[in-house]
């Protein structure tokens, strides 16, 4: 099973302003609801690892999948058979940045997970570049 969703906003802080925050995962909890905390051993890489805390205090592993600094980044958590992908892109744009975030959810029981997974990603998103904005 595979559940998808995905989720573009434009917002007047420049790419670099939102890289700052992406790639500094212990500011993820500011802007993120459904982040308590996160802590990746090493740098902001390709192939860092570590933990995040969901709301709720659920501790599951996270795993930078990819990164290409300024400009995107995707991690993937793994809940038991479960496997959780999140792309998150920005480029500059006349305004300023396009953010898009692309959520992908794998294993039994994605369809039921999936909505609740990106519940909060409005609200994240919206978090974020007003986080950025101020920067």
């Amino acid at each position: 099973m595979t559940f998808e969703h995905s989720r573009t906003v434009t917002t007047s802080a420049t790419a670099h302003d939102v890289w700052a925050l992406w790639s500094d995962p212990g500011s993820w909890h500011c802007w993120d609801p459904s982040v308590e905390c996160v802590a990746l051993e090493g740098h902001f890489a390709e192939g860092a690892a570590g933990t995040m805390v969901l709301t709720g205090g659920i501790e599951v592993p996270v795993t930078l999948v990819l990164v290409e600094p300024g400009h995107r980044y995707l991690d993937r958590l793994e809940m038991g058979e479960l496997s959780i992908h999140i792309d998150h892109v920005v480029k500059d744009s006349d305004q300023g940045a396009e953010v898009t975030v692309s959520t992908w959810v794998t294993g039994p029981g994605a369809d039921d997970i999936g909505p609740m997974v990106t519940a909060d990603s409005p609200k994240a998103m919206e978090a974020l570049c007003a986080m950025a904005e101020g920067r």
